[in-house]
């Protein structure tokens, strides 16, 4: 979908921005060009559309060479969001968000139409905000805008200079959620430009790390940060990238640990008998469905050793789904002060539960799989440092 050949971006002055670019990007990718202020990354980006005419090389989009296109044409196909947003103050939102497809000669109710359709897309109402003109919102909400006109014209490729940068850490992590969700449902191929490391292992399907003008790393971001390339990639992404990597490592059906598990109409005596026999104190509380309910201590059976487990079943609140990221896992572990937190399936179904080993032997795993180059169910660990 959009690839550089050799690009070079060499200034009269004698700086080189980019030198000898070589990437791709696949068809509906998100890809995050991360790197320190001055390291070629916006210029890259601006190269797509035109903003910057590579000095060497060539930016292929869809096959094209970019510079076989007329670059007004060229930027009304390429949707482009920058930090400061860029809209128009005197017009309001609908029109603002309408504006490229009116430049490409669609009729005005059709570009409003889909206007209000994007608009609801990422999360604002055109009702309550579409006659508002841009003073009149919030800086996060501004930023929302931005994205629904930039992606008013269907374009193939969404390129995104520091879009969330301006905003507060809160409305941020915000942003990015919404981002994500939206990019699950359109699939554009996007350039993402951000200095923020935990921004680029948020979004990034792959993230290039950026040196002098030169990319000293392109791969996945729980690979960039369990295996750094070189010197300069583990020092860029900090002492901490095991933490980061918790972000991007799901949790997987191998990490679960199966403990006893009793049914809601089930004698209190007789489960507490069997929690005993296998030496726990606590079991899972399922319905007939197999869905979460709770969970029960063995004890319970010693006040009402004729009751039913529902009568004594307390809630669970510490649980997520499989496929959650193991940040998740430990902030849900921390929040609730859990020894360990139930797993579920999409239906809700519970599966099994993760403990702090657990996630501690998820986390090596997938650091030793991508240094190995295997899945993460063909690693094997023999213990636990430490222990």
């Amino acid at each position: 979908m959009l690839r550089f050949e050799h690009v070079t971006k060499r200034y009269p002055d004698g700086t080189v921005a980019v030198d000898d670019l070589d990437l791709e990007v696949a068809e509906g990718e998100l890809v995050t060009l991360v790197g320190p202020s001055g390291c070629g990354k916006t210029t890259t980006m601006k190269m797509v559309n035109r903003l910057e005419e590579p000095t060497e090389g060539r930016v292929l989009l869809e096959g094209r060479d970019v510079a076989d296109y007329d670059p007004v044409k060229l930027r009304r196909r390429i949707g482009y969001v920058i930090q400061q947003v860029g809209l128009f103050p005197h017009r309001t939102v609908l029109d603002n968000t309408a504006t490229v497809p009116l430049l490409l000669g669609r009729r005005r109710s059709e570009a409003r139409r889909r206007a209000a359709e994007l608009l609801e897309l990422v999360g604002l109402d055109p009702k309550v905000h579409g006659g508002r003109y841009p003073d009149q919102l919030s800086g996060g909400q501004r930023q929302r805008v931005g994205v629904a006109r930039a992606l008013a014209a269907d374009p193939p490729v969404l390129l995104m200079d520091e879009p969330f940068g301006a905003v507060d850490p809160v409305v941020r992590e915000r942003l990015q959620a919404e981002f994500l969700r939206l990019q699950a449902e359109v699939r554009k191929t996007v350039l993402f430009v951000t200095h923020d490391i935990e921004e680029a292992v948020r979004l990034g399907d792959r993230m290039a790390v950026y040196g002098e003008g030169r990319i000293e790393q392109f791969d996945s971001p729980a690979a960039v940060l369990g295996a750094p390339a070189n010197a300069y990639v583990a020092s860029f992404v900090g002492s901490d990238r095991g933490l980061k990597r918790l972000s991007v490592t799901p949790v997987e059906r191998g990490d679960l640990e199966e403990p006893p598990v009793v049914r809601l109409n089930e004698g209190l005596a007789a489960a507490a008998a069997r929690m005993r026999a296998e030496g726990v104190r606590w079991a899972v509380v399922l319905d007939e469905e197999g869905a979460l309910h709770g969970w029960v201590p063995a004890d319970a059976a010693e006040a009402d050793p004729k009751g039913l487990v529902a009568a004594h079943a307390r809630r669970m609140d510490a649980w997520l789904p499989l496929g959650a990221s193991l940040k998740q896992a430990f902030s849900t572990m921390l929040q609730y002060d859990a020894g360990w937190i139930a797993v579920l399936d999409e239906g809700d179904r519970f599966l099994g539960v993760l403990t702090p080993a657990a996630l501690h032997e998820a986390l090596r795993r997938s650091i030793d799989a991508d240094a190995r180059d295997v899945a993460r169910e063909a690693v094997a660990l023999d213990s636990v440092p430490g222990r």
